[in-house]
């Protein structure tokens, strides 16, 4: 008896090649887009160029001058204070949106999902103007608020610690929606029949809350943890605005992403701008995986 070759690879994908060519753009795209500039940043970082002429290998001394660099580090301060004032409240108040959306009793629900999801695609320039305004050191809406009851105005964008609450503000009002969208559909997957059993052995909303719906929700809220976390250590565009290049006075909004910008585009060091990329890839991936063990844990 005959023993029968199976197909070589490159056999099958020529034999169905002109599947293969309706989604090559794809590839080809994030090849180009995605794929080349990560291999080409690395590339950099191992060399002093200023976007400009020949490029000047330096070996190590980019990531050597970073670890020293008093700027950059201030920058990742910046950057984890604010992801502590943002993302703490904002899954907090985006879980409790969510088991107020799930209450059986509310009528309009879709369109309280709506509402609270627009703000995930507002255009975030005109949410950083607009927060400028709310937040303005004299004629702020905040101060207006705070002088009827008797409190002295604040200069919200010239306090080092109130420039950051400012920015995670921001970050809160543009995300807690999202969450809570994803916390939703999370809730709606878990069995009533849970709840129902609980209700009948007598447990309490609060018992329900702590030992049904949180830790049948725990993978999503790993999920929004990890997120939250890999985007806010990538905040640019709201400091960029609402304080410009330099970060606001004594660059207490300066974060890590906004440094890097600041040294690639504006100072034309783009092989060092290179460097903090990758080490801000490498503080992302390690404070992503703290987030991940802390959150399983608990």
């Amino acid at each position: 008896m005959l023993r029968q070759h199976k197909p070589s690879l490159w056999a099958e994908i020529w034999k169905k090649r002109t599947l293969y060519l309706f989604i090559s753009p794809f590839f080809l795209l994030f090849a180009v887009f995605g794929v080349f500039p990560i291999f080409y940043s690395l590339y950099l970082s191992f060399h002093s160029w200023s976007g400009l002429g020949d490029k000047t290998f330096v070996g190590l001394s980019q990531f050597q001058y970073l670890l020293g660099d008093a700027e950059f580090w201030q920058a990742v301060g910046n950057t984890f204070a604010i992801w502590f004032l943002s993302s703490i409240p904002m899954l907090f108040f985006a879980l409790v949106i969510a088991f107020l959306l799930n209450l059986p009793s509310l009528k309009g629900r879709s369109t309280y999902q709506t509402m609270f999801f627009i703000t995930n695609v507002t255009s975030i320039v005109a949410v950083a103007i607009i927060f400028e305004t709310i937040f303005s050191n004299q004629y702020g809406l905040m101060n207006y608020l705070l002088s009827l009851i008797g409190i002295a105005p604040l200069e919200w964008l010239n306090s080092g610690f109130l420039v950051k609450v400012v920015i995670a503000s921001m970050v809160v009002w543009r995300f807690v929606g999202y969450n809570a969208i994803i916390y939703l559909a999370g809730l709606q997957n878990i069995p009533k029949t849970l709840y129902e059993a609980a209700i009948i052995d007598g447990a309490n909303k609060t018992q329900i809350f702590f030992r049904i719906t949180i830790p049948l929700l725990r993978p999503i809220i790993l999920f929004t943890v990890i997120m939250t976390t890999i985007g806010s250590m990538q905040i640019f565009t709201e400091p960029q605005i609402l304080l410009g290049n330099s970060g606001g006075v004594g660059g207490a909004g300066m974060t890590m992403t906004l440094y890097m910008y600041n040294e690639g585009f504006l100072n034309n060091q783009f092989g060092y701008a290179s460097a903090v990329s990758w080490a801000m890839f490498i503080i992302i991936a390690l404070f992503s995986l703290i987030n991940w063990k802390l959150v399983q844990k608990a």
